[in-house]
């Protein structure tokens, strides 16, 4: 019985070993497997931001078309005007002949 008592006592040890690695071999990828979701809620947050016009390099931009389209008003204005006093000079000379 000696003989049997220390093979089984042999492979309990095997075996305990090998749950072990096992166990930690899935806490490992468990790990991995967090720091995965993690990182894919991160970017999940960044693009609804992304989405949103919520980044502040986006409303840096906005801010910079909104002072230019308020900066360039006038040119269509200027552009309208310009046009209507140069029919009026065309008809004019027409009628002048």
């Amino acid at each position: 019985m000696t003989q049997i008592d220390a093979a089984v006592a042999e492979l309990r040890g095997t075996m305990a070993e090998r749950f072990a690695t096992a166990n930690g071999s899935l806490d490992l990828v468990k790990q991995r497997q967090d720091q995965t979701d993690q990182r894919i809620s991160d970017h999940e947050a960044r693009l609804a931001a992304l989405e949103r016009g919520e980044t502040e390099r986006q409303k840096r931009d906005m801010a910079r078309l909104d002072a230019l389209e308020r900066n360039r008003w006038p040119l269509p204005s200027i552009a309208a005007l310009v046009a209507l006093v140069g029919l009026a000079l065309s008809v004019w000379q027409y009628v002048a002949k």
